[in-house]
């Protein structure tokens, strides 16, 4: 009898067995988090991580280093080092001459035509009465790791894009994304375009109604803590500090931005309380979405861009910047706060970083001997301009200069039957006996400049040759384009490279390292995360270190 019973049960484990065999329902889903949120501070430099530390509080940036994984040593790996290029490395794990992202605008090499990053002359603006929402991430050549979670989950991962500025929102969200949405300047609200939505969801739409941004600036912008505390920035009133044209006559606290929003409503950029209505917004599209809660990864991509145009106008040694920061720590505190409620600790995953950091002042650094010079774009084509009129009998050899690269009339060099690349050594070895430039650099012909390491490679990524000039100029360290007035980026040096890598939540290990990483290997990272295929262009490699 119990030989028949067991024969029995073996009879039904394997009719079982066979039976389910051919099945197509899964035993289990691939384990991933429920949401994963990447955060790019604009014009973060590394050491914003530790030069405020102290004034931290522990829920923000003390939270991502003390519960993260922190790559100490992460540099960009390409110029220029701009907005639109940094963020579309960040989320293609690719460089410029791969995604074609060479520029926040360039000049196409073949029609002539100039174009705006994320400019889109098929779509309308969602939102807005104007053209600022005629944009679309079609000038994008590579796919974002935000593009490989929708394909990986079949499109049932929800995609959204927040920022200020419509290319931080555009370009992170990639081009398969549910939604990208950015601030316009005439409304005072966020805008999206067609190539998304035909109108915007009601909850975006209860949220424009609000008027967030009049409320945020309501109390004027007057500094966190006693200004005595400030002891990591610059005096207040310093003359390398910009101010609000037409409206302040000094860069000094307080900033009266209530009296003139109505009518300059952008200048909310230029303030702390961009940032925060930035991530109210991100919690508005999380809830609005449903985002974190479904069975499927989600993602959503922030940029917090006000550190961006505070830097620019004040530099990095202001009290400004230093206020901002301490802001955003706060407003972070606050955002991680909420995932931890809503979406649950250990249900998410979060990675901070930067598109690219800043120098500092010219005036700042020539005020405490510090090499630095202004270097000035227009007198040095005019310079170049009046040397091929001398040599070649014609000074429109050169079509233009942008973004550092300088584009030669190959047309018209044929023309005249000169010998294009030894124009283009002319040029070259005129532009090197120029104020405040390093090296030139013929890119066609790279390999036989002697330019160090990384700057050769750095050069080499940037260049795509449908969308930028065929030479390059490397500035001398310190030494940028600039009217005296806060500062920029666009270099090599690490004041401008070197970046914020931290990850923190479900997958990630606490620790750090010192080894060397690039902005490239973020996508790749967090697509060894969730199990799913790198971007189509990725060149990085995975921060195995970080992951558990």
């Amino acid at each position: 009898m119990k030989q028949k019973l067991i024969g029995v049960f073996v009879f039904i484990f394997l009719f079982s067995g066979f039976s389910n065999s051919g099945s197509a329902q899964p035993t289990h889903q691939v384990d991933r988090p429920k949401l994963v949120v990447g955060i790019v501070v604009d014009q973060m430099r590394w050491d914003y991580l530790y030069r405020y530390y102290d004034r931290y509080g522990n829920g923000g940036f003390k939270r991502l280093l003390n519960e993260g994984f922190t790559c100490e040593n992460a540099f960009i790996s390409h110029l220029p080092s701009y907005t639109a290029v940094g963020h579309a490395t960040v989320y293609t794990g690719s460089v410029p001459a791969i995604h074609g992202i060479t520029g926040n605008d360039w000049k196409d090499q073949v029609t002539g035509r100039k174009w705006y990053c994320v400019e889109d002359t098929t779509v309308e603006t969602v939102g807005a009465d104007n053209k600022n929402g005629k944009m679309s991430p079609r000038n994008l050549l590579a796919t974002t790791v935000t593009d490989e979670l929708r394909l990986a989950t079949n499109f049932r991962s929800k995609v959204v894009g927040v920022s200020l500025k419509d290319r931080a929102s555009i370009l992170p969200a990639g081009h398969a994304a549910n939604a990208a949405f950015w601030f316009d300047d005439k409304t005072g609200h966020f805008i999206s375009s067609t190539y998304y939505m035909k109108e915007l969801p009601e909850w975006a739409q209860k949220f424009n109604k609000a008027n967030r941004p009049a409320a945020l600036v309501a109390g004027d912008w007057n500094t966190l803590y006693p200004m005595d505390t400030y002891t990591q920035s610059t005096a207040d009133n310093v003359e390398w500090e910009g101010i609000v044209k037409d409206e302040e006559e000094s860069p000094v606290f307080p900033h009266r931005i209530s009296k003139y929003y109505d009518n300059k409503k952008g200048e909310i950029r230029s303030t702390p309380f961009g940032n925060t209505l930035t991530l109210e917004f991100a919690k508005a599209a999380l809830e609005g979405n449903r985002m974190g809660q479904g069975a499927f990864t989600d993602f959503l991509t922030i940029n917090c861009a006000s550190t961006d145009y505070v830097g620019h106008r004040y530099g990095p040694n202001s009290i400004e910047v230093e206020d901002t920061y301490l802001r955003l720590d706060k407003d972070l505190e606050d955002f991680f706060y909420y995932l931890d409620r809503n979406v649950g600790i250990g249900n998410y995953t979060v990675f901070l970083t930067a598109d690219h950091g800043a120098a500092h002042s010219i005036k700042f650094m020539e005020a405490h001997n510090l090499p630095a010079g202004f270097f000035e774009p227009k007198p040095l084509m005019k310079n170049l301009k009046a040397f091929l009129k001398a040599k070649f009998r014609t000074d429109k050899i050169v079509k233009e200069d942008l973004n550092y690269h300088v584009a030669l009339d190959k047309e018209l060099i044929e023309k005249l039957n000169l010998d294009y690349d030894k124009v283009k050594r002319d040029i070259v070895q005129f532009l090197q006996t120029q104020p405040g430039v390093e090296f030139a650099a013929d890119i066609e012909n790279l390999g036989n400049s002697p330019i160090p390491e990384p700057i050769k490679t750095m050069i080499a990524n940037g260049y795509n040759p449908k969308r930028a000039g065929a030479l390059i100029i490397i500035q001398d360290p310190g030494w940028f384009s600039s009217n005296g007035k806060g500062t920029t980026h666009g270099s090599w040096n690490p004041h401008d490279t070197h970046i914020p890598m931290v990850f923190m939540g479900w997958g990630i290990k606490h620790g750090r390292s010192t080894d060397t990483y690039h902005m490239t290997d973020i996508a790749p990272t967090i697509s060894a995360l969730l199990h799913i295929q790198m971007p189509s262009g990725a060149v990085g490699r995975v921060v195995s270190e970080a992951l558990k």
